[in-house]
């Protein structure tokens, strides 16, 4: 039987959403604590923040999750910036700045995300690293609760989690804007989880699209929700013509695409079960998880699709999946989705678009000659995709297809 190894205590710079208080392992005694080391911009770490969010509202009177943020790059050991992140963010549980890693390396933790859990007595009884471990850390409270309520070590009731001021404003973390044909502009309210079009002073508001409410319906504009929606692009008007709809939605937390009709603003689902693609669990089962045989988009798992664009070269429109750390293409006249370019490995790579590495794409851009430009965020590096020689081509798209694409 191993020997039970008591829990470090938590040292950092400061703490986030504990009202100024500061906290330590004594004053989380009693309670089944969750570690979850992570750094702002990493998108896996961002799928543990959502992952756990059930688990946190379900067990809010035993469990305390603490993030201890420990920056990977320089931008992030910001203390305003790691506060933004924050906000943007909406996490609801007491953060350790850890600039320093000083609390990382005593946990001895080794990559982003790792979450380590500590029983009510202050023992760690778990370990993890990655994304994905929710449903097993739900038996693992399950068991620790009930231990401990037996022995009298378990303490029920609120945590220390205080609320920040929340700011106001008409805009809250605005993802995107896109210019619209009469003129205005419609953006990706992120923090609000809704659309909101502008006139085209940018600053008067013509509407909202979308409740506001962190969710997925949908529906009419004042009824729909989003979940962190942030890319938009707007379909070629012949495009716009045949499917009924005008804008496509990067629907990041969903895990979906969405469609909006401009007349009526009316939301649907094109794309994406709401369930995040994971690449390994393919693998463990033998599948190739580059290869898309469903013929329903709607059946297909995403995985954060973080922007769109329609390229003209590839006469389609193309996903930053940022999850995956790929590009997808989703053509919105026949539903058919695809991997454009990477092979799910995270890194930075040129060559053939099946045989390329991306680190979290999360911007794309069409230029004057139909190459698309990614910020590969996780890499720090702009890509380019070569789709086709020579220009865009001038209306409706000629067959055959063009090669496929390369990136250098």
């Amino acid at each position: 039987m191993k020997t039970p190894v008591r829990a470090s205590e938590l040292t950092g710079r400061a703490w986030l959403n504990t009202g100024g208080r500061e906290l330590d392992l004594q004053a989380l005694r009693g309670k089944i604590v969750i570690l979850d080391f992570w750094s702002f911009c990493c998108i896996n770490c961002l799928h543990v923040l959502d992952e756990l969010r059930p688990l946190e509202e379900k067990h809010s009177d035993v469990v305390v999750t603490v993030g201890v943020h420990s920056p990977k790059f320089e931008h992030e050991a910001d203390p305003d910036a790691l506060a933004a992140a924050v906000d943007r963010y909406e996490i609801t549980h007491p953060v350790l700045d850890d600039p320093e890693l000083s609390t990382w390396d005593a946990y001895t933790a080794r990559a982003w995300p790792t979450l380590v859990v500590v029983d009510p007595e202050g023992y760690i009884v778990a370990h993890l690293s990655g994304e994905g471990h929710v449903s097993g850390l739900e038996s693992l409270v399950a068991e620790l609760v009930a231990e401990h309520e037996a022995k009298g070590t378990l303490h029920r009731g609120d945590g220390p989690y205080v609320p920040r001021p929340r700011p106001e404003g008409e805009l809250r973390f605005p993802g995107k804007v896109v210019g619209l044909p009469d003129g205005s502009f419609m953006v990706s309210d992120t923090g609000h989880h809704r659309l909101v079009q502008l006139e085209s002073d940018l600053s008067t508001v013509r509407r909202a699209i979308g409740d506001g409410t962190r969710d997925w319906v949908d529906g009419p504009r004042e009824l729909a929700r989003f979940n962190e929606p942030q890319g938009i692009a707007t379909l070629p008007a012949h495009v716009r013509a045949e499917v009924g709809y005008d804008l496509v939605v990067a629907d990041t937390v969903n895990h979906r695409l969405r469609g909006v009709d401009l007349g009526s603003g009316s939301v649907r689902t094109l794309a994406g079960n709401g369930v995040q693609r994971l690449l390994d669990d393919a693998r463990a089962r033998g599948t190739d998880p580059n290869v898309i045989t469903a013929t329903d988009p709607t059946e297909v798992a995403l995985s954060s699709p973080w922007d769109l664009v329609w390229s003209d070269a590839a006469d389609t429109l193309v996903v930053a999946m940022a999850g995956t750390h790929q590009l997808f293409s989703f053509d919105p006249r026949t539903g058919a989705l695809a991997v454009l370019a990477g092979t799910g490995d995270e890194g930075l790579r040129d060559g053939a678009a099946r045989e390329s590495w991306f680190a979290q794409p999360s911007g794309l851009a069409q230029d004057a000659h139909g190459d698309l430009w990614v910020a590969d965020s996780e890499s720090s590096a702009l890509r380019r995709v070569r789709c086709a020689a020579g220009g865009p081509p001038a209306g409706p798209p000629p067959a055959p297809r063009p090669p496929p694409p390369r990136v250098r």
